[in-house]
């Protein structure tokens, strides 16, 4: 019966055995294809656990270096079909994600293999601001990376360097000027006792204790003065420096008690003398009272103006 068929189409037994061994190689390549691929397969998802879409991953073999691509569906999802089992390079891209690079993963051809991975977000850059004209401008901060100078403001290396020896003077008056205040509110104290002991030494007798209180504490108050101005005198001038502000009245006040502190006991000696000569106090002594309390007003007013701010 199959020789009859083989006769009517003209086939030769030659012809029969060829067919029969190129179908059965060709069958085992096949075979030896379908066993050595395989398949890999996983899910990109975000910090959220929501998928991410159009990733690009690309497998690159380890051992040949033959690359392959996959995009990710709208559920984070991708797959390779056919890949020779071996060792293989993930890399995950996706705009506004951090590049994720997978060092190694093994694909053989027995089963999938499943591979899901997490990006995180990119950081966003911050777009450098355009140069303008200003900073080509001399004085202008400059963009690089050295430290600012003084030289940047337009000022010279002899304006910059400093003078030892005004350095000096301004130690020198500052060190001066804080003695001259200390030693005006010590002369405080003993200024308005003597003011207090002067309502009672104006009395008739020729000789009473408040009268002697009143002189001694008179000339206590004028040589803590005499010590006090001396400080503020002495105090070395720095040239370039301006008076202003309270400074400026403190002076102004200095002009008035100053005078006062020298005719205040000149006129106290008259009126002591004329007191213990049993006389009444008369001609330039009477104003050895008003001109002390305009002295004294005038400390006050010199002292409060350093010391309060206003």
């Amino acid at each position: 019966m199959l020789r009859k068929i083989f006769r009517n189409r003209h086939i030769g037994v030659s012809g029969l055995v060829f067919l029969v061994c190129l179908s059965i190689g060709f069958a085992q390549s096949l075979m030896a294809q379908t066993a050595g691929a395989g398949a890999l397969r996983g899910r990109v998802i975000d910090a959220s656990g929501n998928g991410v879409t159009n990733v690009t991953v690309t497998a690159t073999g380890v051992d040949n270096g033959q690359m392959q691509n996959a995009t990710t569906g709208t559920d984070g999802s991708y797959r390779f079909d056919g890949l020779p089992a071996g060792n293989y390079r993930l890399k995950f891209e996706a705009a506004g994600f951090k590049m994720l690079e997978i060092p190694s993963t093994t694909v053989n051809g027995t089963e999938t293999t499943v591979l899901d991975e997490k990006l995180e977000a990119d950081e966003p850059v911050t777009a450098k601001p355009t140069p303008t004209q200003q900073d080509n401008l001399p004085n202008a901060p400059s963009s690089s990376t050295r430290a600012p100078s003084l030289s940047d403001l337009g000022l010279s290396p002899e304006q910059t360097q400093g003078n030892p020896r005004e350095q000096a003077l301004l130690d020198k008056r500052t060190h001066m000027l804080k003695i001259h205040q200390r030693m005006g509110l010590i002369t405080t104290i003993p200024l308005i006792a003597t003011v207090a002991t002067s309502l009672n030494a104006g009395g008739k007798n020729t000789s009473t204790a408040s009268r002697d209180l009143h002189t001694a504490l008179g000339g206590l108050t004028g040589d803590l003065y005499f010590i006090t101005a001396y400080y503020a005198i002495r105090a070395p001038r720095v040239p370039g420096t301006e008076t202003r502000g309270p400074i400026r009245f403190h002076k102004v006040m200095a002009w008035i008690h100053g005078p006062g502190m020298i005719a205040t006991p000149i006129l106290g000696i008259m009126a002591f003398d004329q007191k213990n000569k049993g006389e009444k106090v008369h001609g330039i002594a009477q104003a050895h009272g008003p001109v002390a309390i305009v002295t004294a007003g005038a400390f006050g007013a010199a002292l409060l103006s350093v010391s309060v701010k206003f």
